[in-house]
């Protein structure tokens, strides 16, 4: 289910409420961490093309054979975001996903690429006729760990941009921005806890209160360069921080 609350995109895992995240993320933090190794060029293109399949398979109404997956990595339970982007311009489109690893990649995948392309409430559905016209993103996510911290300086000390995506969770709302986006934006860790808070729809200061809790992760980012064109695996660290 897809929620929004000022702006910010809030997705709700299967049937598990925003207002339980907490300590869902905490239980995946302390008993439930998935150690999986890093996926590959291949299997990164795969999820990609999967998700352009799969939009145009549920735009057109066409009934495809279930797809097979070329690896037992992408049938662990990954958390996933597909990001949709007009093209040349990247504009965002489109932007939906499940930051906890509660299905298979492959199927969270096809999951994340219909809500991104026909449920995101910031756009309208998207078109058959635009698919040739916006890029795809896919986001392996690792499980969520929570950040302690006993003071905002120490916060900003344990966040490093282009490496860790955060979440915030300060009531029955929880507001997540993917490790990319500072990047994009140049932002320091003090920017970006600020949009964070934002995202979810609370005062740009809010986490200099220390109450909030902030949880990270780390992503596996696969772009498409043009529509239906080459994959690449993004490496931030090589963009501009």
């Amino acid at each position: 289910m897809v929620l929004e609350k000022n702006g910010a995109v809030i997705i709700v895992v299967k049937d598990i409420g925003w207002g339980d995240i907490g300590e869902t993320l905490q239980e995946y933090s302390r008993r439930r961490r998935i150690l999986v190794g890093e996926l590959s060029l291949e299997e990164g293109r795969y999820l990609v093309r999967l998700a352009r399949q799969t939009i145009y398979n549920y735009l057109k109404k066409i009934e495809g054979p279930p797809p097979t997956p070329i690896s037992e990595k992408l049938k662990q339970e990954r958390g996933v975001f597909v990001t949709l982007y007009t093209y040349p311009t990247r504009d965002l489109r489109g932007c939906i996903g499940f930051p906890l690893p509660t299905m298979p990649l492959y199927q969270a995948t096809m999951e994340a690429s219909i809500a991104s392309a026909t449920k995101d409430p910031r756009f309208r559905p998207l078109r058959v006729d635009e698919l040739n016209h916006v890029v795809i993103e896919v986001s392996v996510l690792t499980s969520p760990e929570e950040i302690i911290y006993r003071n905002p300086n120490e916060l900003v000390d344990k966040i490093v941009v282009g490496r860790d995506g955060l979440i915030i969770k300060p009531g029955p709302y929880s507001g997540l921005l993917l490790p990319q986006v500072p990047v994009e934006y140049n932002w320091t860790v003090e920017e970006y806890l600020m949009h964070l808070c934002l995202k979810a729809g609370l005062e740009s200061t809010h986490w200099v209160k220390g109450k909030a809790k902030i949880y990270r992760f780390t992503a596996q980012i696969f772009s498409e360069l043009e529509p239906d064109g080459e994959i690449i695996e993004e490496e931030l660290s090589s963009k501009k921080c």
